[in-house]
Formats: structure tokens, C-alpha cells, sequence
């Protein structure tokens, strides 16, 4: 019924109780998920994650707060051949936790949209704090042949309604649950169904009732249900459309 399209269950916080993770997941109707890479180093650990489990599929890149790893695109492709792997990143830009020189950044994340337009999978995109520099360079790389997903997402409708004009999806986590986040519940009720996804983002961003515990798939129940009373909707609809697009989006084989 629904499905979590970004977490990160090799994290030490989470790798432990895979086996209860998983049971919880089934309990709460939480039919798949996706394991997120987010450096080289661990992404073999991502792979033992999700390689044994039919529901557990995984993405291939370096998040933008390391920057001491070197990536080229012979490494993603490499990755992307694996058949669990079913998207590239998560890859972007984040002004928000680095400071200076940041052109390494914008080159990485170019590097990132380039595999993904050879190799034909979708990009897992992160920003914050540099919406304007994220949408120049998807322009600029055409990552609309890719496409993907901007996730947990947290931008205005406008960088919404852009990445949505280029083709991508739009995902939400647990921060459209809290009771503060009045912005982005207004962007989450404009945001078409057929263009969102749901996210736990575990370990971290727990959905309302479970905000400022370890985060888990299980619950990206709370974050359909959130959306599901935003938009005045049943929550079924949300998990309907938003395991459909994540199905139509990462096509697993």
C-alpha cells in the first residue's frame, strides 16, 4: 500500500534491527523501499542492505556534505549496472552545512545528472539553501531526459512547479506533519498527485506522532496520512498515486 522512497537503512542507527525494521514495514502495509547511497565508502553496505531482500531496492551516488570523495562517472555507471540499483545519488547541492568554494559541489552534481542521462535512471536529488544553483544546473545538463525526484522536499511552489516543469517528482517526508511547516503544507497541496512520492528519510525527520525518535519505513504511513489531511483526501488516494508514480518513475525489472 505504500511505499518509502528514501531512507537509509545501512546507517548504524538503523542496521542493527533490519529484520525488525522489515517486520514493522509489513505490518504497517509498507510494501518497498529504497536504500539511498550517499558516499562510495558505504555504498557496498548499501548494496549487502538491499541486495538479499525482494521489497529493499538502492541508488548509486555521494551526497553533497562530503567532500573528500572524488567521484566520477565511471564509478556510477559501474553501480548502476547492479540490478537493485535503480536510480543515481543522492547527489545536489547544500549551501546550507558547507561554506566557501563550492564549485566542487556543482561539478559533482553535474557528474551525477550526466551518469544518470547515460545510463537512463532517474536522479535522487537533495537541496537546501541553493534552490537557484539545483534548478541552473538541471536546466543546464538537460536532467529532464534523466529525470528523478527532489527529495524531502522543502522549497517553495515555485521550485516545485519548476522541477515538476522538467519532469521530476516531488517527495515529501515527516517535516509535512510538523504543526510549523505552513509553507511546505501549502506546496503540498498544490503539488499534483501523479507527481508525489512519500519518504521517511529514516533515520532521521520522523513523522508526527513519532517526531524526535529514530526514524523508520514504517512510518511513511504518517507522512501519507499528513498529506492525505492536508489536501482533505482519504489516505488510500495518496498511498495509491504515490506508490504508482514510484513504480512508473524507478521501473525495478
Amino acid at each position: 500500500m505504500f511505499v518509502d522512497s528514501h531512507c537509509h537503512l545501512d546507517f548504524p542507527e538503523l542496521s542493527a534491527q533490519l529484520d525488525e525494521l522489515l517486520a514493522n514495514m509489513a505490518a504497517n502495509q509498507v510494501t518497498h523501499a529504497m536504500c539511498i547511497s550517499v558516499n562510495q565508502t558505504d555504498w557496498p553496505r548499501v548494496m549487502a542492505t538491499a541486495e538479499p531482500h525482494a521489497n529493499l531496492y538502492a541508488t548509486v551516488g555521494v551526497h553533497p556534505d562530503y567532500p573528500d570523495e572524488r567521484v566520477d562517472e565511471a564509478f556510477l555507471l559501474e553501480g548502476a549496472e547492479r540490478k537493485k540499483v535503480l536510480g543515481i545519488g543522492e547527489t545536489g547541492l547544500d549551501y546550507y552545512r558547507l561554506s566557501g568554494d563550492l564549485e566542487w559541489q556543482r561539478e559533482r552534481f553535474r557528474i551525477h545528472i550526466r551518469a544518470a542521462r547515460a545510463c537512463r535512471k532517474p536522479l535522487v536529488i537533495h537541496t537546501r539553501a541553493a534552490a537557484a544553483d539545483t534548478l541552473r544546473i538541471m536546466r543546464e545538463e538537460s536532467a529532464g531526459e534523466a529525470g528523478g525526484v527532489m527529495h524531502c522536499f522543502t522549497e517553495t511552489w515555485d521550485v516545485a512547479q519548476a522541477a515538476i516543469e522538467m519532469g521530476f517528482y516531488i517527495s515529501f517526508s515527516g517535516i509535512v506533519s510538523f504543526k510549523n511547516a505552513h509553507d511546505l503544507r501549502a506546496v503540498a497541496k498544490r503539488v499534483p498527485l501523479d507527481r508525489m512520492l512519500i519518504e521517511t528519510d529514516s533515520p532521521y525527520l520522523a513523522p508526527v506522532p513519532f517526531r524526535g525518535k529514530t526514524n523508520q519505513p514504517a512510518y511513511v504511513k504518517h507522512v501519507a496520512e499528513a498529506l492525505a489531511q492536508i489536501r482533505e483526501v482519504p489516505v488510500e488516494q495518496i498511498a495509491r498515486a504515490s506508490t504508482q508514480n514510484f513504480f512508473e518513475l524507478f521501473r525495478p525489472s
